[in-house]
């Protein structure tokens, strides 16, 4: 499965808004952390999608909790 790179922002500012930093050094919690690389790796080759089989196992999870979340929004919303 593909992820685009909107897609991977909307993942990366949901776990920066679920879980800021608390620290003076501003450190990205693990799961943003971890969809951090891949999100770079997409702007400096310039894609526009990115296989989630190739990212590595941390961004892969942090991936599939935001989705469940979103799931469990819409689900709300109705």
């Amino acid at each position: 499965m593909d992820i685009t790179l909107t897609e991977l922002e909307d993942a990366i500012n949901f776990w920066r808004t679920r879980k800021p930093s608390t620290s003076e050094a501003c450190v990205l919690c693990k799961e943003a952390a971890a969809l951090a690389g891949p999100y770079a790796a997409m702007i400096m080759h310039h894609l526009p999608a990115l296989d989630e089989a190739a990212m590595p196992e941390a961004a892969r999870s942090a991936l599939s909790a935001w989705r469940q979340a979103r799931q469990a929004v819409a689900q709300v919303k109705g």
